[in-house]
């Protein structure tokens, strides 16, 4: 989950943190219907809150929203700029519930991106599409039903209650049975096909997944009941919600993002059978599935306590890998996050945990080491009884550091001071505690022994890299042939060959990244590695037989012709790169192979492919009008990265002779964000 600054919302006359002192805002029933066409959603709300303090206003956080209608007697209601404002004589101790109509355009938060709707209100931002309370200290029950046509499914908070006809379209009902904060509030509606299944406590899971996804469904989903089962048990503490839920989404923000029952990912992780050995799902569906408990069980009270979400998902899918791939992927894993912390401390960038300006590295990273460390210390009995307690006392409510902390020394006789001063009040990476924790795993062990060969001379370090490609270790294997690299390739050839016959996916990937040319002894081998299981082996191996023996291009680009590789279309797009750049291959399919990769530039496309197009697009300079359109469409893309790049292109295209220039006289046909963007830039 990304990490947003936390900031406090600021009303015009009352601050927001007073008014959380004031109200206690209990529940929220919505009916909501978004419509595409407009890019708008209206709804209709009732609220129920209770006054703490006398007050004469209430107000509800509601982004540059229209009132259309309301109903009350007792209190008037009224839309400003950024609330929904209840104005009475409001008594301490008093329950009040009213209804109101309203519509919304926004700008964030919600989002429709082809045939799919779905939302992201990580933060404070669920306001820009539903009257809530940004504040994440007060926690709301949220009933929603979604309005949506005939032929989708919907996903949202809670349980289905039931499907009811509204008018000519659909109202999908779901219910929550407890409260949480409002971020976590969401719904995704799309062309979808589930899956359930449920776990051994018997939680339903629900596994949304595209129609046309169906062959892709098994691999993208695997392990996802083992890790539920795992994490409930290893939290010890039963998952709190009524069931669960995941959908994948075109355009997602992050990798994903652990709405409350309801997980909303990138659909970047959809993958097949091969996909899965290269870009797998398990690490961010466990990672999602933990905030269940960390972060929407307990919430933490401000952004100074946020490694409480992110460090604790973090290290709890760390864990939950662990059961599926083993102790060496765990530690190795761990190794990398350590070499990235001590790197940036060593710079002088290192931070405090408790920071609420800290970077993603810090809170999910650092967290995770900082909990690894803390098992270690004080042991996994100790430790478990430590977050069981921990959850149990502030199920549904908010957290800080400290509520952890209590709960931990209340299990343990161990000293954690130096732990804690450590782990969460240093800006400095422990890197000898890291280093003596890894050097627990024999593994770890073996590998930092074949690491360390990297300066000796070739003679003194032969043998022992010839050892660790017999029957390699994935990791322990790589790192041999990267050791190779540096070897002339006359006294490289043999162990080349023998991880090439070791027939490891991960060795045979390592040779495909590392070996700049390909010799004639191994061309037949490498040759090969265009029929591995990865997709990421299969470009590289593709690009580089193409480009070193342009004698069997024909043969190469033939042989990978159906191949379409990752979600992004990877090898795809690779492929049709160069056959536009093999003047011989099929020329009378130039122009459809031209129109193809265009194609996959245009708004009909997720950005991930969008934006491999435009890298093809612009090495061969296939420009044209319609990719020029679909370049200043990506300048308004939701995704900032994305955005960010076509913005830059864009740039580069105008110091182009006369482009600007017509583009000025073209730029009212642009839809109206367009328009405003190019208003901008040109003049």
């Amino acid at each position: 989950m990304k990490y947003l600054l936390l900031t406090l919302f600021l009303c015009i006359a009352t601050p927001f943190w007073a008014q959380v002192s004031t109200v206690d805002v209990e529940n929220i029933t919505a009916t909501i219907e978004p419509k595409a066409e407009t890019k708008s959603v209206t709804g209709t709300v009732t609220v129920t809150f209770q006054l703490l303090k006398d007050a004469s206003e209430v107000r509800l956080d509601a982004v540059n929203m229209t009132l259309l209608d309301f109903d009350s007697e007792e209190m008037t209601i009224t839309a400003e700029d950024k609330a929904i404002v209840f104005r009475s004589d409001f008594k301490k101790g008093a329950s009040y519930t009213t209804s109101f109509r309203y519509r919304a355009v926004p700008k964030q938060t919600l989002y429709f991106t082809g045939d799919q709707i779905w939302t992201q209100g990580q933060g404070k931002y669920t306001s820009h599409w539903l009257p809530s309370v940004d504040d994440m200290n007060d926690k709301i029950e949220f009933d929603l039903t979604i309005v949506a046509p005939n032929d989708q499914e919907v996903m949202a908070n809670g349980a289905l209650l039931s499907r009811e006809a509204i008018h000519d379209k659909i109202g999908w009902k779901y219910d929550m049975t407890h409260p949480m904060a409002s971020y976590l509030v969401a719904f995704v509606m799309g062309n979808f096909d589930i899956t359930t299944l449920r776990s051994e406590s018997g939680v339903p899971i629900s596994l949304f997944y595209r129609q046309e996804d169906a062959k892709k469904a098994k691999a993208t989903y695997r392990h996802s009941e083992e890790l539920f089962n795992f994490l409930e048990e290893k939290i010890g503490v039963a998952y709190p919600w009524q069931n669960y839920k995941q959908a994948p989404v075109r355009d997602f923000l992050y990798a994903g993002m652990e709405n409350t029952t309801a997980t909303i990912f990138s659909e970047a992780f959809v993958v097949d059978e091969i996909g899965f050995n290269d870009r797998n799902y398990v690490n961010v569906n466990a990672h999602e599935l933990a905030h269940q408990w960390f972060g929407n069980l307990v919430t933490e009270t401000s952004g100074a306590h946020h490694w409480l979400q992110e460090g604790f998902a973090t290290y709890y899918a760390l864990l939950a890998e662990r059961e599926i791939f083993g102790e060496d992927y765990y530690y190795w894993k761990l190794y990398n996050t350590a070499e990235q912390l001590k790197e940036a401390s060593d710079q002088g960038k290192g931070q405090r945990l408790l920071d609420p300006n800290a970077s993603s590295l810090t809170f999910y990273e650092k967290g995770a080491w900082a909990l690894h460390i803390l098992e270690e210390l004080i042991g996994s009995a100790a430790f478990d009884r430590a977050v069981q307690s921990y959850l149990t006392k502030y199920a549904y409510a908010n957290v800080t550091t400290s509520d952890f902390l209590e709960a931990v020394r209340e299990e343990t006789s161990v000293d954690i001071a130096s732990w804690e001063k450590d782990w969460l009040q240093q800006t400095a990476f422990k890197a000898e505690q890291a280093y003596q924790s890894l050097m627990k795993s024999a593994f770890m062990e073996s590998y930092f022994e074949i690491a360390a060969l990297r300066s000796l001379p070739w003679e003194d370090k032969k043998a022992l890299l010839e050892g660790a490609l017999i029957f390699p270790n994935d990791f322990i294997g790589q790192e041999a042939i990267y050791q190779l690299a540096s070897e002339p390739i006359e006294k490289a050839l043999p162990l080349y060959k023998k991880g090439f016959d070791s027939n490891n996916l991960f060795v045979r990937q390592a040779i495909a990244s590392s070996l700049e040319r390909i010799p004639a002894e191994l061309r037949e081998r490498y040759e090969g590695l265009l029929k591995d299981d990865s997709y990421v082996t299969q470009e590289i191996a593709l690009y580089q037989l193409w480009a070193q023996f342009p004698e069997q291009r024909k043969t190469y680009l033939d042989q990978m012709k159906g191949v379409e590789g990752f979600q992004d279309k990877n090898i795809r797009q690779l492929w049709l790169a160069l056959a536009l750049a093999t003047e011989t291959y099929e020329p009378e399919a130039t122009e459809a192979f031209k129109n193809e990769l265009r194609s996959y530039a245009t708004k009909e496309y997720s950005f991930e492919i969008r934006q491999k197009a435009f890298q093809y697009i612009n090495e061969l300079q296939l420009y044209n009008e319609g990719v020029i359109e679909s370049i200043i469409n990506a300048c308004t893309h939701p995704n900032w990265r994305f955005r960010s790049e076509a913005r830059n292109l864009l740039g580069e295209l105008l110091k182009s002779p006369g482009l600007k220039e017509a583009l000025l006289e073209t730029r009212t046909s642009f839809p109206p964000a367009e328009r405003a963007y190019l208003d901008r830039v040109l003049e």
